[in-house]
């Protein structure tokens, strides 16, 4: 089975969706802050959401929309995230998607709304209403279309994430496409802050359901850049099924090449996030390997990812591997300290009771220095392995972060 091709067009690369992205005012001028994504006809649909038990209201009314597995419109904005707005909120949300079906054609029930931005507001209603409809008016497929769309829903994030790829099913060329926000209050244990997810394969919706919990596990659930997660945080997959494939019910060679192109966006796409998490100066692969259990390597890797000790280091290139070893000591993974190592990249800072001399703390600064790198630790307990996608913690977080609301 070949692997996935990577290509260009983020949600608009595969046939049968449209997307745009436009500006409405919702918080600032100028900036666009609502987006649209279209199919052409109804979709098999998936999603997941924040475990955040003070969930959004859009998180609230999607939960019950993708219980029917059809999807046609998609209705995201950001600058606003209309949670913990009670009663009121929920029948924005309810307002906002039935006004986009009515001015789309399409069934109320099929369409989804998502929001991002600050806690505790209102929607200005008004506003969004006619972005919506300046949306539905400026559609496309093109990659220019997709990517305006993304840039509608960022809040923090410092650069657009998208990604595509393509592969071959029974014969027919399948491609997937997505792109995500996020930059901060991520720890998602879901997905990420919003991510969409568009396919022209052909599937039925259990096996999409499926599809779209293997690959989570595999990327957004493996990204932490501060430990917070979202009362917003919702992944949506659409598959359109234009692609003209036999349709896929069952696992087999065909579910494992959807399944390897939908992972191939979906941890593209979580990689994004890690590297432009608020403030960050650097990309962080944290890979816990040789532990008892897969549990306990999550657990161990996962502490050392949120660590505030271990990620300001990392932001002072300061090799401090004593914060690493400590934040594994305390995950509750079973570690023996002398039997375990600590790598930076393939450079040793710790091994089984040997601490790193000057000419070793020489490498690890040079390591340290640059802009991707990976801390690997080895407790040498068993066989499993587990790897999470973080960021440092720069001056600048605290900056964004202190005056997000003023």
């Amino acid at each position: 089975m070949k692997k996935p091709k990577a290509v260009r067009g983020g949600v608009c690369a595969a046939k049968g969706f449209r997307a745009a992205g436009v500006a409405a005012e919702i918080k600032y001028k100028g900036r666009k802050d609502v987006a649209l994504i279209v199919a052409d006809a109804p979709c098999a649909a998936a999603a997941v959401f924040t475990t955040n038990k003070v969930a959004a209201a859009p998180v609230l009314f999607d939960r019950e929309v993708v219980k029917g597995g059809k999807v046609q419109a998609i209705l995201a904005n950001s600058g606003c995230a209309n949670a913990c707005t009670g009663e009121d909120g929920l029948k924005d949300a309810r307002v906002s998607a039935l006004v986009t079906a009515g001015e789309l054609g399409v069934d109320p029930r099929h369409v989804l709304v998502a929001s991002t931005g600050v806690i505790g507001r209102r929607l200005p209603m008004d506003r969004l209403l006619d972005g919506m409809k300046k949306a539905k008016a400026a559609l496309g497929s093109t990659p220019a279309h997709a990517l305006d769309a993304e840039h509608a829903v960022m809040t923090t994030d410092t650069r657009p994430k998208e990604a595509a790829f393509r592969t071959t099913i029974g014969g027919r060329t399948v491609t997937v496409g997505g792109m995500a926000k996020g930059s901060g209050m991520i720890e998602p244990n879901m997905a990420t802050m919003l991510g969409f997810v568009t396919t022209d394969a052909a599937i039925s919706v259990p096996m999409l359901r499926r599809a779209l919990g293997l690959a989570l596990n595999k990327s957004f659930n493996r990204v932490v850049v501060d430990g917070d997660e979202s009362t917003n945080d919702s992944l949506f997959l659409l598959a359109s099924g234009a692609a003209g494939n036999a349709a896929i019910t069952k696992a087999g060679a065909d579910f494992d090449a959807f399944r390897e192109a939908l992972e191939a966006v979906c941890v593209s796409l979580a990689k994004q996030m890690a590297t432009d998490g608020e403030g960050a100066t650097k990309f962080v692969t944290v890979t816990v390997r040789g532990a008892k259990s897969a549990k306990d390597a999550e657990r161990a890797a996962r502490a050392v990812a949120k660590s505030p000790l271990a990620k300001t280091s990392w932001f002072g290139r300061d090799p401090n591997w004593g914060r690493v070893l400590a934040a594994v000591g305390y995950s509750g993974a079973e570690v023996v300290d002398l039997e375990t190592e600590v790598f930076y990249d393939k450079v040793w800072a710790f091994r089984r009771g040997r601490i790193a001399d000057e000419r070793q703390l020489a490498k690890l600064a040079d390591v340290m220095k640059k802009d991707e790198f990976t801390v690997t630790v080895d407790l040498h307990l068993g066989e499993f392995e587990d790897t999470i996608y973080t960021c440092d913690i720069s001056l600048d977080y605290v900056h964004i972060n202190a005056d997000y609301t003023t």
